[in-house]
C-alpha cells in the first residue's frame, strides 16, 4: 500500500512541490527495489537459519517501513508553508513594476538535491523493511501450513499484495483532495481548489498513517513463536514425502563454495533462463507504469491528481487481483503442466500486447498562449516567447507559475502573463479582470461563476485559476483498455511463477526464485522508473526555471508523450512474448529424448524410477494419473504449484 500505493500516487504532486523532474522522481521510485535487491541475500541468509526467529525478523521489518514512511513525510516539514500565486500584487499585471530578485544564496531551497536525497533513502527503509516479507513471510506460511492448504494461504498473501497498492492509490488519492497545509491554512481563503494547477494535496498525510499502522502491526507480529504448534508435524510428512530419491540430489549444493556450480546448473536450463527474462521484461513494465501512469493520465485527459489516482485504484483491484486468482485458477482447472502453464503465458502476454494499443489514443494539446499557440497580439522581436506585445509592460518576469483558463480557451502562463490587472476572490475561486491578452470572440459573452451559498449572485470573469476543460473523449476508451492490459498482464504471473518451479528440480527451487529475483530487479524494476522518466521528461515543451536552475517541467507534450508509452509498453510486451515462446520451445518434459531436459519436479522423476520410466506424458501439457499411489500424490502436489 505505501510503496506502490501512496508513493506512485504522490509522485506528480512531490515533482510540483520540490521542483523535480520525472528523472529525479524515477531515482526515488526505484530506491525501493535497490534496498531490496541488496539486503536479499543477508536477510535470507541470517532469517532462514535454524533457530532463527522469522517473526522477529517480519517485525523488525515492518518497523523499519514504518521508519522509511516517516522520513518520506519529513520534507514537508522541513519547507515553508507552500505559497499559493495569483492573489498578489505581484502576480498581476504591474506596469513599470521592478522585480527584485529572489535568488539569495543564503536562503535554503525547498527543493533539489536535498529533497531527492530524503525521498531516496526513505526508500531504501521501505525496500529494506519489506525484503522479510516476500521471502521470510513466504517461508513461514509454506512451513506452518500442510502442503494442500500452502497454496491456499499464499493465494490470500499475494493477492494482499496486490489489494494494498490498489487500496494506497484510493486512499492516497482522497488524501490528495486536502489542501497541503490544512493544519496551518484554510485553503479557502486562498481561491484555491482540487481542480487548481497550483493544487497541492496533503501528500505527506498517508506516510504518517501508514508509519502509525505499521508500529501497531509490528509489535503483535513479532510476540508470534519461531513456529506454530503443529509445524513439526506438517515439516515431517513434508519431508517423508519428498526426501525418498532427492537426498542425493540436495546434497550437491549443500557447500557454500558450490554455490558457483549451483547457479551454472540453473543457468544452463534454458526454460528458466527464458523465464527469467520474461519476468525481467514484465516486471519493468509494471514497475515503470504504476511510477508514472497516473501522471499520464493527468495530462492526458486533464484530470487532477486525486482522479487519476482513483481511477487506477477503481481497475487495479478487479484487474490485479482478478487477473492474478484467474492465472492461478486456469492452471488448476486445466491440470496444466509445466508446457501447457507456458502456453498459457504466451497465450495471455499476447492478449496484454493486443491492449497496449490504447496508448495510441492521444488528446489535443492545451492551448498555452507562446508554448503551443501564438497570442492574440504581435510577439516581440527577440523576446521571451511567454512575452507579447500585449503583457509587454506588465514586468512579467518575477510572476511566478500560476496558469490560468481564459474565457477564450487559452491557458497562460499566470494572470500577469496574461495581462489581468484586477483579481476577485470569489468562494473558493480566482477570478481575473481586465485581461489585455484575453481577446473577446465576436459575439462572446464572458463565463460567470456562481458563488456557493448565495442564491442569484455570480460574478463574469476573462480569466480563473483552474483546469480548462477538455473535449477528449477517450478516457474511459483508455480505462477500460487499460483494464484489459492489467487483467492480462497479471493472469500470466502466478503461472509463470508455477512453471517456474516445475521447470527446475525440488532441491534447486529456493535457489532458483532468489536467482530469478535477482535477475528480475536488476533487469527490471531498477532500471524501469529511469527509464521511464527520462522517456517523460524527452516529451516535457515547457520547464520551469528558478535561479537559472530548471526545475519540474510544467506542460508536456501529449503526443510524444503517449507515442513513447506506446513504444516501451509494446517492446516490452513483445519481449515478454518472445521469452515465453522460448521458454516453451526449449522446454523438454521428463521422458522426452529431445534435448537435455531439466524435470519440473523431483517428484515425478521418483514417479517415473517407481514405475520402471512408464509414466504419462506430459509433453502435451497436460497431466493424466495413473494408478500408482506415489505417482498420484506426487501429481497432486503437483496441482498446489
Amino acid at each position: 500500500m505505501v510503496v506502490n500505493g501512496f508513493v506512485n500516487v504522490v509522485i506528480t504532486t512531490i515533482e510540483k512541490r520540490f521542483g523535480l523532474r520525472s528523472m529525479q522522481t524515477g531515482v526515488i521510485a526505484g530506491g525501493y527495489d535497490m534496498a531490496s535487491f541488496a539486503c536479499l541475500a543477508p536477510v535470507t541468509y541470517l532469517g532462514g537459519r535454524t533457530g532463527s526467529s522469522k517473526p522477529r525478523w517480519l517485525g523488525l521489518g515492518v518497523l523499519l517501513m514504518g521508519t522509511g514512511s516517516l522520513l518520506f513525510a519529513l520534507p514537508h516539514f522541513l519547507v515553508p508553508n507552500y505559497k499559493i500565486a495569483g492573489n498578489e500584487a505581484a502576480d498581476l499585471c504591474t506596469p513599470n513594476r521592478t522585480s527584485t530578485s529572489t535568488c539569495d544564496g543564503n536562503v535554503p531551497s525547498e527543493g533539489g538535491a536535498w529533497a531527492v536525497a530524503v525521498f531516496v533513502f526513505a526508500q531504501l527503509l521501505h525496500g529494506a523493511g519489506a525484503t522479510p516479507l516476500f521471502t521470510l513471510g513466504v517461508t513461514y506460511i509454506d512451513e506452518n501450513v500442510s502442503k494442500k492448504m500452502s497454496s491456499v494461504y499464499l493465494g490470500v498473501y499475494y493477492t494482499m499484495a496486490v489489494v494494498g497498492p490498489a487500496m494506497g492509490y484510493v486512499i492516497g488519492g482522497q488524501m490528495l483532495t486536502i489542501y497541503t497545509d490544512f493544519l496551518s491554512v484554510d485553503s479557502e481563503t486562498l481561491g484555491v481548489t482540487p481542480v487548481s494547477s497550483v493544487w497541492i494535496g496533503a501528500w505527506w498525510v498517508g506516510f504518517i498513517l501508514s508509519a502509525i499502522l505499521c508500529l501497531i502491526v509490528a509489535i503483535p507480529l513479532m510476540a508470534f513463536p519461531h513456529e506454530l504448534p503443529g509445524a513439526a508435524e506438517i515439516r515431517a510428512s513434508k519431508v517423508s514425502e519428498a526426501h525418498e530419491g532427492a537426498a542425493s540430489k540436495s546434497a550437491a549444493f549443500s557447500a557454500l563454495h558450490e554455490l558457483p556450480q549451483a547457479a551454472a546448473a540453473l543457468l544452463r536450463n534454458p526454460t528458466f533462463l527464458f523465464l527469467n527474462l520474461a519476468g525481467a521484461s514484465e516486471g519493468m513494465l509494471i514497475s515503470g507504469f504504476a511510477a508514472f501512469l497516473p501522471k499520464l493520465i493527468e495530462n492526458q485527459f486533464a484530470v487532477n491528481a486525486s482522479e487519476a489516482a482513483l481511477l487506477l485504484g477503481v481497475i487495479t483491484v478487479p484487474a490485479g487481483g482478478g487477473g492474478t486468482f484467474l492465472g492461478g485458477w486456469l492452471v488448476k482447472r486445466w491440470r496444466l503442466a509445466c508446457g501447457g502453464i507456458i502456453k498459457l503465458c504466451v497465450a495471455a502476454t499476447l492478449v496484454a500486447a493486443a491492449f497496449t494499443f490504447c496508448f495510441v489514443l492521444t488528446c489535443d494539446d492545451y492551448p498555452f498562449a507562446g508554448v503551443t499557440v501564438m497570442y492574440n497580439s504581435p510577439s516581440v522581436p527577440g523576446g521571451d516567447p511567454l512575452t507579447a506585445l500585449c503583457n509587454s509592460e506588465c514586468s512579467c518576469a518575477a510572476a511566478p507559475y500560476s496558469p490560468v483558463c481564459g474565457a477564450d480557451g487559452a491557458v497562460y502562463y499566470s494572470a500577469c502573463h496574461a495581462g489581468c490587472a484586477r483579481v476577485t476572490l470569489a468562494g473558493s475561486a480566482q477570478l481575473f479582470h481586465q485581461c489585455s491578452c484575453i481577446v473577446p470572440r465576436d459575439n462572446l459573452t464572458l463565463p460567470s461563476y456562481q458563488i456557493d451559498g448565495v442564491s442569484n449572485s455570480s460574478i463574469s470573469y476573462e480569466a480563473i485559476n483552474s483546469i480548462c476543460t477538455t473535449d477528449c473523449p477517450f478516457l474511459w476508451v483508455f480505462v477500460c483498455l487499460s483494464f484489459g492490459v492489467m487483467l492480462f498482464t497479471f493472469l500470466a504471473t502466478m503461472p509463470a511463477l508455477s512453471a517456474t518451479l516445475r521447470c527446475v528440480r525440488e532441491d534447486q527451487r529456493s535457489f532458483a526464485l532468489g536467482i530469478q529475483w535477482i535477475k528480475v530487479r536488476l533487469l527490471g524494476t531498477i532500471p524501469a522508473p529511469l527509464m521511464f522518466g527520462f522517456l517523460i521528461d524527452l516529451s516535457c515543451s515547457l520547464w520551469s526555471t528558478s535561479c537559472d536552475k530548471t526545475g519540474a517541467c510544467l506542460q508536456y507534450d501529449n503526443y510524444n508523450m503517449s507515442r513513447y508509452m506506446l513504444g516501451i509498453a509494446l517492446v516490452g510486451k513483445l519481449c515478454s512474448l518472445l521469452f515465453f515462446f522460448l521458454a516453451w520451445w526449449f522446454y523438454r518434459p521428463p521422458g522426452s529424448k529431445n534435448g537435455n531436459a531439466v524435470v519440473p519436479s523431483v517428484d515425478l522423476v521418483v514417479c517415473a524410477e517407481k514405475t520402471n520410466g512408464n509414466v504419462t506424458s506430459v509433453a502435451n501439457g497436460t497431466v493424466e494419473r495413473g494408478s500408482n499411489g506415489y505417482c498420484n500424490a506426487a501429481l497432486e502436489c503437483s496441482d498446489h504449484l
